[in-house]
Parts: structure tokens; sequence; C-alpha cells
């Protein structure tokens, strides 16, 4: 992605968001006679993200994906780790405090069409953050929701119809004007575009784009398709049953990846040439189930690379050639 007209000093920038060792776990029941599970959703995720700059998470269904987005939006407690946004760690804070961060950190969900209140005119829908969160007049709140209708390309007439009259890209902007209502510094976008045509897709994410250089916002962009990520993103976060992989800049994941299962994933992408379709083989074998993972390395079951210490010991994020991979092989992956 193309940097903002007067970019940022990466040394000096204050981070708008951090996350250290986020986990999240989950007790499931097994029935009256047996002890509850803990699906371990999401497990030591970091990460620092500055703004005007996009981190893009990736991996399969089930790899918790959405599960990071519940907490980076205070939707959710984390079960332990520390979530700063602004440079205050929010992941543990009170109530009126976590209530007053929820301001600074807005969500777009996936589906346009189940994500606005059918029964509501677009206008009230996007003037409610502010009549909830402030102390605008009503004259003021229609002003501000105008405005924001304008920057996401509605016209003015869209103020009283109804969701049902709109198509479904429409509504995504509707939802993209929701979210920055209250100028929030972080979006976390989950999967915004994958509920819309092809054709439409590439239009919400460069609005999304020009938004985020105009009002100078971050994005934590979840997604499955590596084509929006490769073109969307600045940093990417490839996860697999809860645990990161691989994390580093865009350029780097996408030319040169290290973990077995990022290699994998991009193997997948589609290609025109068959060359390069024949090149990376794509996973074979089913996802393990997070109530029983494997030990070690999670991966290690569908890994072509793996060993017995794969599965005997569980591999750290470390630095490798210009990005952080967990992954007791690197060396050797990159050397294939």
């Amino acid at each position: 992605m193309a940097d903002a007209a007067m970019p940022l000093d990466k040394a000096t920038a204050t981070p708008v968001m951090e996350a250290d060792n986020l986990t999240r776990h989950y007790q499931v029941s097994r029935g009256l006679f047996r002890q509850p599970a803990v699906v371990r959703a999401l497990d030591g995720v970091s990460f620092t993200l500055q703004p005007r700059r996009t981190l893009a998470v990736v991996g399969e269904s089930g790899c918790g994906k959405s599960t990071l987005a519940r907490q980076l939006t205070l939707i959710e407690e984390p079960t332990s780790g520390v979530l700063k946004l602004d440079g205050r760690d929010v992941a543990h804070a009170s109530s009126a405090e976590r209530r007053e961060a929820r301001r600074r950190v807005q969500i777009v969900f996936q589906n346009p069409y189940a994500s606005l209140n059918p029964r509501k005119k677009i206008g009230a829908i996007l003037g409610e953050p502010l009549k909830i969160n402030t102390t605008l007049s009503a004259s003021e709140r229609e002003e501000k929701v105008r405005a924001a209708m304008a920057r996401v390309g509605l016209r003015p007439e869209h103020y009283n119809r109804y969701p049902h009259m709109f198509s479904g890209g429409q509504r995504q902007r509707i939802a993209i004007a929701r979210a920055l209502m209250l100028d929030p510094a972080v979006v976390v976008a989950d999967e915004p575009v994958s509920a819309l045509d092809v054709s439409i897709q590439a239009q919400v994410l460069n609005l999304m784009m020009d938004l985020q250089e105009e009002l100078g916002m971050a994005y934590v962009f979840i997604a499955h398709d590596l084509s929006v990520v490769r073109h969307i993103s600045d940093e990417v976060l490839v996860m697999y049953l809860g645990k990161p992989a691989e994390q580093g800049p865009k350029e780097v994941i996408f030319q040169r990846p290290l973990h077995p299962y990022t290699r994998a994933l991009l193997g997948s992408m589609p290609r025109l040439e068959p060359g390069e379709r024949a090149a990376r083989a794509p996973l074979s074998g089913e996802i393990p189930s997070p109530l029983n993972p494997p030990p070690g390395c999670v991966f290690h079951t569908r890994c072509p690379f793996a060993t017995p210490v794969c599965s005997g010991e569980r591999p750290v994020m470390r630095e490798v050639m210009g990005r952080r991979v967990a992954c007791h092989h690197a060396e050797r992956v990159a050397a294939s």
C-alpha cells in the first residue's frame, strides 16, 4: 500500500495499538461426568500498529482471526496478555475505561446484509453512535452523518432510505461510514469484502485505502483472500490454530515465506502460469481439532518439513530474514 503523503518516522511514531502475548481461552463442556475442555482460541499474539498502517491477519477458518477481532474491539476481555491503545493498557481496565476506549476502536463486519438494522433508516443508523457517545445536538449529528455519507460515496437522498434499498457494496459503504462516526484511531475490518461481488471488492478496498490516507487511522484487516491482503496490507500476520506462525512486512512474506504453512497458503493462490501453479503444492489433510491440538508445533501433522523435534517442542517466534517465524526449520524451508 502506498505511504501517506507525510510518512511517519517509524522510530519515533507512537504506536496507536500494541498487543503483547494476547490469549483467549474458552471452557467447553464435554458432558455431565467429564472435565470441561479448554479451547485455546488465541494463544500468544503480539504486534505493534502505527497510524496509517494496515496489519492483515490471515489463516484458515478456525485459526483465531475473529477471536482476535473481539479482543481488539474490547467485545471480550483476553484471558491474559496486554493490549495497549494510545499507550494505555485497556485489556483489563475498568468498565468505564473500556467503554471510553471502545470509541477509539471500531469494527466493520463481514456481512453487510446482517450488520445493519433493517427497521431503521440510514440516517438513524449512522447517527446512533453519535447519539449514544456524544453531546451533539440533532442538527449537528445530521450534519456529521451527511458528511460521512458523502465521504464514502453515498448520495444525500440515501439519508432517508432503509438498508434493503441498497446493494451489497452500498451497504458495506454504510457500515464503513458508521465505523468512522466516532473518529476512531483503529478500524478492525473482519473480512469486509468477502461477501461482495468481485467487481465491487476493488471499489470498497480502494475506498478504505483512500479513507486511511485522508483520516490517518490504522487498520487491522482480517481476511482469507491473499490477493486482497497483498493489495491493502503493510504487514502480515499468519495464524494457525490460534497461534502466530509468521509475521512481517508484506513484501518479505509474499516474496519468500519461511513457514511451511505460509508457503502452502501462498501456493493455494490462483495463478495464471502453469509453471507457477505446479511450483507449490497446497495443504493436505484437515486442520486438527482445537479441543485436542497436536503437541509441539501444532502444524507438524501437516508439515512436509516435520522432524521429531517438531512433535516434542513448541517453536517460539524468532527473527529470521527480516520477519518473525515460529518454525524449527525456517532456514531449511528458505533453502528448499
